[in-house]
């Protein structure tokens, strides 16, 4: 099976589809982000649904043949790959049109242009819809017209619809051989729709690339940030968009289910929801590159799925704000490299998980500070999670790493808690909200004495994974970014040192936390290990640059920016042993830090930071017991 970078990202901010460097679509689920995959051959084989275009196998090979090249067409969503044939050269044109345009039909479309380059190749297309992630198979049957092949694909309430004027000489009525001579573009377009409605008209490929191009062009242009990771930045900006979720403002996680932590074991969770977390710090990189509107959609999403019950707060919601993710099992599927169960639906919604309301409060609190329209809600909303926090910070939970183990007092959940109180003293004192501003006054310093008093080993000079423990956790990199205490602080420098030190693989990456106790046993209720877990790794070069190390942040950054595939997108995680990626695929919460580290590491070569003998800063530019992010908003906004 092809190695998960192998793929590419195409989608219209309804849904989403991975495309191979064969040019095999293996992955995509209809009509919207968490709906059944028509074609889930990522997690089985081709017959689990697939649809290939790409040059026609040679005689003496089963497979189709790899692209030669493959990019994005600018800063777009549109992926072109070429493959340099025996008889010629060949362009495949691979898209989604936002289904948000005037012009562009309101129903998920896939086109496909063949483009001759030189010489005269021969071409397959090979569809294989497979509905129910591929477990049922549709009727298929064709009509003509003088033009345009239709073939229809039926299954229960779902219908695929596919034009092209590359009328089939095969049997199979979803395949088509045919040749592509240079300067000639043959045309396909997959259209879905329920199957009780009447057949959808024909879709215009040509007028469709011209205003998807136009569409992404003018995106992309509303980005404000001019530095030297622009490329990096903006297709990181592009994927989050991407992973957006036009009607409703909610940002999925990642557009897949079931790719594995740790290839062939049981670390495989379905991340095409909304987790606050990722959502909040989502938020922060949106409106840091200018990108408001879809900030102030994702605050409005926020409140309609927390409406009336911020007691119960979830972790996690589907795209539309339902709360119901029961998580089961497709037994039918192998899963990705063998690595089973393939799972849809995420139990970990029911989990507790403190830091989130911190995660929350924060993005509110970014919200107001860069001037969103004032949404009296969001303030009575953030007033009335710190009262339910002022009752529960005390108790344990589960944590930011979702540990199916018991649950604890983990540190990072604490600080989160500080963050959430600190952000609404902080509301209360630069606006007409009203609370009990000297009783939480007094509740932030309880937190905060009690973290450093029970959270930190001053023995080994480093804050601990959970209260009473000796191990380590990544999440602890955070303390100095959210304000929780300056970066200058021997605590913190003694904290960044000790995970660099003791959490990071031989390439320098980091790991969550360790996953084995010295004696070998599994510590968050499960088996296997996982890679180096890339959010980490680029929160570890946040804070090199914040305690001085510029350089070296530098020298991390950039080997992060290595791993990312050939069209710049990242997974979840770097297995360090495979030298591959892995985990779901891409991952929101791997291309928002990309963006905030750019974003660091840009200021403070704007900033032109002086260094001593030492290396390090003399002037850290982090004020006290203010969170960094806040800081740099603020800045901006003057």
């Amino acid at each position: 099976m092809a190695p998960i970078e192998d793929h590419a990202l195409i989608g219209d901010m309804h849904t989403a589809a991975l495309i191979r460097r064969d040019g095999a679509l293996n992955w995509l689920c209809l009509p919207q982000f968490d709906s059944p995959a028509v074609f889930a051959a990522l997690l089985g084989n081709d017959d689990h649904g697939s649809w290939t275009v790409s040059p026609t196998p040679a005689s003496d090979s089963a497979s189709s043949p790899r692209a030669d090249r493959r990019r994005y067409r600018g800063d777009s969503l549109i992926l072109e790959q070429e493959w340099d044939a025996q008889d010629g050269t060949v362009r495949v044109i691979d898209f989604m049109p936002p289904r948000q345009l005037p012009a562009t039909p309101n129903t998920p479309v896939v086109i496909r242009i063949v483009e001759g380059i030189a010489g005269r190749v021969r071409m397959r297309s090979s569809l294989r819809a497979r509905f129910a992630y591929g477990r049922v198979r549709p009727w298929l049957h064709q009509t003509t017209t003088e033009s345009t092949l239709r073939t229809t694909a039926v299954a229960g309430p779902d219908s695929l619809w596919l034009d092209t004027p590359a009328f089939s000489t095969l049997d199979h009525p979803a395949e088509h051989d045919f040749a592509v001579a240079a300067g000639e573009r043959i045309t396909f377009a997959l259209t879905w729709q329920p199957s009780h409605l009447a057949s959808p008209e024909v879709p215009d490929p040509e007028d469709s690339l011209a205003l998807t191009e136009h569409f992404w062009s003018d995106w992309v242009s509303q980005c404000t940030y001019q530095g030297p990771y622009r490329e990096a930045v903006v297709r990181s900006l592009i994927t989050l968009k991407a992973l957006t979720y036009a009607p409703t403002g909610g940002i999925v996680a990642a557009p897949t289910t079931s790719l594995p932590e740790d290839i062939g074991g049981e670390r495989n969770w379905d991340y095409r929801y909304t987790w606050l977390r990722d959502a909040a710090i989502t938020l922060s990189s949106l409106l840091r590159t200018g990108y408001r509107e879809e900030a102030q959609a994702w605050r409005e999403w926020l409140l309609r799925a927390v409406a009336g019950d911020p007691e119960n707060l979830q972790i996690m919601y589907t795209i539309t704000g339902q709360r119901e993710l029961t998580e089961s099992t497709l037994d039918w599927l192998p899963g990705y490299e063998g690595s089973q169960p393939v799972r849809v639906g995420n139990g970990a919604a029911g989990q507790l998980q403190l830091d989130v309301y911190g995660e929350v409060v924060e993005a509110l609190h970014l919200a107001h500070m860069t001037g969103l329209t004032r949404n009296d809600h969001a303030h009575h909303l953030q007033l009335r999670l710190i009262e339910y926090l002022e009752q529960h910070w005390q108790e344990p939970d589960e944590g930011i790493w979702e540990v199916r183990g018991p649950r604890r007092h983990f540190v990072h959940s604490k600080v989160m808690a500080w963050v959430a109180v600190d952000r609404t003293i902080k509301l209360i004192e630069q606006s007409p909200a009203d609370g009990p501003l000297e009783r939480w006054r007094e509740l932030r310093d309880t937190i905060h004495r009690d973290v450093c008093e029970k959270g930190y080993d001053p023995e080994r000079n480093t804050f601990t994974q959970y209260y009473g423990g000796r191990e380590l956790d990544a999440s602890l990199l955070l303390i100095p970014q959210v304000g929780f205490l300056p970066p200058d602080d021997k605590r913190v420098i003694g904290t960044i040192e000790t995970i660099q030190r003791e959490l990071s693989t031989e390439d320098g990456f980091v790991l969550r936390y360790p996953t084995h106790d010295n004696e070998g046993n599994n510590v968050d209720g499960l088996s296997g290990h996982e890679g180096a877990f890339l959010a980490c790794s680029f929160w570890l070069a946040d804070d090199l640059a914040m305690i001085g190390r510029v350089q070296e942040a530098r020298e991390l950054f950039d080997r992060l920016l290595s791993l990312r595939n050939d069209v710049g997108l990242l997974a979840e995680e770097w297995d360090p042993r495979l030298k591959r990626q892995v985990g779901n695929f891409p991952q929101a919460f791997s291309h928002v830090p990309l963006i905030d580290t750019a974003l660091r590491l840009t200021a403070a070569a704007c900033a032109g930071v002086v260094s001593g003998s030492d290396g390090r800063e003399n002037d850290f530019g982090v004020p006290d017991q203010t969170d960094t992010r806040t800081a740099t908003l603020a800045g901006a906004a003057r």
